[in-house]
């Protein structure tokens, strides 16, 4: 398939226009970066936005992979001198790889299997006679020809016949597309053999003896089924109805029962079903189940980390991080307003108290510490009780707040952590990880690998590669959205940028040491490695404030500076003059912005990005968001009661709920049926991570630790 037939299927497959995906996928073949095509080549794509070039990049893969195999199949049955006029138009027409697959199992070389074996003894065609149920001569007769030194008897000719007639029938295409078709619509997965001694804590009582059609689980019960399978608690198995099965067998092969191979064929259909397709079929359909529901469980965890990542920063405090810890103490680090750190600390709470408190009242009154940031491990509640008696004790207007720690020890023990704190234990890294995170939790924990963070549902159960690549997104897109300081990024933020790769970005920071803060954007280009096409795709999204180019500090592509100058001495207002806002405004109602865009270049959604950047420049699209729950005391599970009214942040997002921190030490459970008062379908629709919601307490369960929550609206 050509190119222009390859555009034309993804256009169709996503119900775009033809001319918006050629022009979309010429781009990326330059080489250009979706971030960049999404936001800076909407006259050419006609404003396709991120998630849609994703999606289009995704079935442009899978198109060419198509056409890959489809070539790869055809050279195979041409060299094997298969290749009839009528199965190369069955080729040609496969719009799917499972269909190409289909039609080449017949073909595919095998390992040797009891159908092979059958063929080298020269008993294909006794095995034609069987499936045309056609006999000139008797039975016994028919298959005398075929006994030789490898075939003895009469019995052993038919048995390898019969292997020959179960492999046609399992691998004919026709046959294998319905039985697949009946297991969707109508299987069942069933749990038997359970094992309940190897389940002592009841975590899969739910799943004793269960049942449920194909098309009814849900992706948390797949994948809890799965895991209860692995940890050999119940065994799982496909079931599909009987007499469908034998139905679709009977039309594809049927039985002439007047014929002496009536029997023979009976039995082939038995073997080929029972050994050979259904075993197929289960395993097909337990993969693409587990296929859904990984699928589904990484697009809760990105978009959890999505929420993760575009929490708030807190600008401008000097942040006291508290790693807890019990055997080995807690390690703290303060650091400023920028991140740099002041200074570290070990205390022991359960053991020195008072010392403890002591110690964190000197460093508090020494570097002026605003807030107090302590992680959610191993001791954090007891932590947490010394912090807010000491606030108490002190009558500071210093509060404190509950920071995930996920991902802390391994950016700790990393190479990136080591050379950024060098003079550190890597024990006291994690508390100035937890410090940083609070005051930026994007350029934190983009230091971090995402399947560490820990914002998911059965996140070790699914593809772990396809896990990787679709955080990796996540991350890519929040650091676009976002835009970051060329001055102060690390590298760890810098290599997410547009054109930017892990090498470049240590060349960008090292630059920056020896050489001192960029000036402008147009500087990047001093950096070695970095040419015409990098700076293209990455200067968008790195802004320079204070710098020598006001522009530098807004969303404003450098190719657009010319239009954007233009428009402010129309304007006559310098870039954020107060009256800016104002007039732009103006602009806007009583423009003709198509007219406006050809007098000055540019195109109109170029025009429009322009004015929005020029209207709130060095804006960050996080502070619109709500910054984190500062706290001055504490609760324990003993202090609540059915009725109480409390305010907490969602830590993780799931299929069934959202866990939230109430200043407890459990997170409470607001089930998706406490919601709302109406029918909630999906929990994200509701609740995002990171969000600080008002909820009501509607249980507690001391014993079992467990706090049922009702979102209050």
């Amino acid at each position: 398939m050509e190119q222009a037939a390859i555009i034309a299927a993804v256009a169709a497959d996503l119900t775009l226009e033809r001319l918006r995906v050629k022009q979309a996928v010429d781009l990326l073949d330059a080489g250009n970066t979706i971030p960049f095509i999404a936001r800076y080549r909407k006259e050419i794509t006609d404003s396709l936005d991120e998630e849609e070039l994703r999606q289009l990049a995704e079935r442009l893969r899978y198109r060419r992979n198509l056409e890959e195999r489809r070539g790869t199949i055809r050279r195979s049955m041409v060299e094997q001198g298969v290749l009839t006029a009528e199965r190369a138009t069955e080729l040609a027409a496969a719009d799917t790889l499972r269909r190409l697959e289909d039609l080449y199992r017949p073909f595919k070389p095998k390992r040797r299997t009891r159908a092979t074996v059958a063929r080298e003894k020269g008993l294909a065609p006794l095995a034609e006679l069987i499936l045309t149920q056609s006999l000139e001569a008797g039975r016994t007769e028919a298959a005398r020809t075929f006994l030789n030194a490898e075939v003895l008897s009469i019995k052993e000719a038919y048995a390898g016949a019969r292997d020959i007639v179960a492999e046609i029938i399992a691998d004919d295409p026709q046959t294998r597309g319905k039985m697949r078709e009946l297991a969707q619509r109508q299987g069942h997965l069933l749990a038997t053999d359970t094992v309940k001694e190897k389940d002592p804590q009841g975590i899969y009582h739910t799943y004793y003896d269960f049942s449920a059609a194909l098309n009814a689980l849900r992706p948390h019960q797949i994948l809890a089924l799965n895991r209860a399978e692995r940890e050999e608690v119940l065994r799982l198995g496909l079931e599909i109805p009987e007499r469908g099965a034998a139905g679709i067998l009977a039309k594809y092969y049927p039985t002439d029962y007047g014929s002496s191979f009536a029997d023979d064929l009976l039995a082939a259909r038995q073997d080929g079903f029972q050994r050979l397709l259904f075993p197929a079929i289960e395993r097909e359909a337990r993969s693409a189940l587990a296929a859904l529901a990984g699928a589904h469980a990484i697009g809760v965890f990105a978009t959890n980390l999505r929420s993760l990542l575009l929490q708030p920063p807190l600008r401008g405090q000097t942040v006291l991080g508290i790693d807890p810890g019990i055997r080995t103490g807690c390690k703290v680090a303060v650091v400023d307003p920028t991140g740099k750190v002041l200074d570290t600390a070990v205390i022991y709470p359960d053991r020195h108290p008072e010392r403890a408190k002591a110690e964190l009242r000197r460093l508090g009154k020494r570097h002026q510490v605003t807030v107090i940031a302590i992680g959610n491990g191993t001791a954090s509640r007891e932590t947490e009780q010394l912090v807010a008696e000491l606030l108490q004790q002190e009558g500071a207007r210093t509060k404190y707040t509950i920071v995930s720690e996920a991902g802390a020890s391994v950016y700790s023990a990393s190479r990136l952590a080591r050379r950024e704190l060098p003079e550190l234990d890597v024990t006291l890294r994690g508390a100035v990880s937890i410090a940083r995170r609070l005051q930026d939790p994007l350029a934190e924990l983009v230091k971090i690998d995402p399947q560490a963070i820990g914002v998911g549902l059965y996140q070790h159960d699914v593809n772990q590669t396809a896990l990787a690549e679709a955080l990796d997104v996540v991350v890519e897109a929040v650091v676009h959205s976002v835009g970051i300081d060329l001055n102060t990024a690390s590298a760890a933020l810098l290599q997410h940028i547009s054109g930017i790769g892990p090498k470049t970005a240590e060349a960008v920071v090292a630059h920056r040491d020896e050489r001192g803060p960029f000036a402008t954007r147009a500087a990047l280009q001093e950096v070695r490695g970095i040419g015409p096409k990098t700076f293209e795709q990455a200067a968008g999204f790195l802004r320079v404030p204070g710098g020598a180019e006001p522009l530098d500090n807004t969303s404003i592509h450098p190719e657009s500076y010319p239009a954007a100058r233009a428009l402010l001495a129309r304007l006559e207002a310098p870039l954020g003059a107060p009256q800016l806002a104002r007039e732009l405004v103006s602009l806007r109602r009583e423009t003709d912005l198509a007219q406006l865009a050809v007098e000055l270049g540019a195109g109109l959604p170029t025009l429009e990005d322009i004015l929005d950047a020029l209207a709130r420049p060095g804006r960050d699209p996080r502070d619109a968001l709500a910054g984190p729950l500062l706290r001055g005391d504490v609760l324990t599970m003993n202090d609540l009661h059915e009725g109480l009214q409390l305010r907490g942040t969602v830590r993780n997002v799931v299929d069934f709920g959202a866990f939230v921190d109430i200043g407890v030490k459990r997170a409470g459970l607001i089930h998706i049926s406490q919601m709302g008062n109406e029918y909630v379908r999906n929990p994200h629709d509701k609740v995002s991570v990171g969000d600080v919601v008002p909820v009501v307490v509607i249980s507690v369960d001391l014993e079992r630790g467990r706090i049922g929550l009702k979102l209050e609206e």
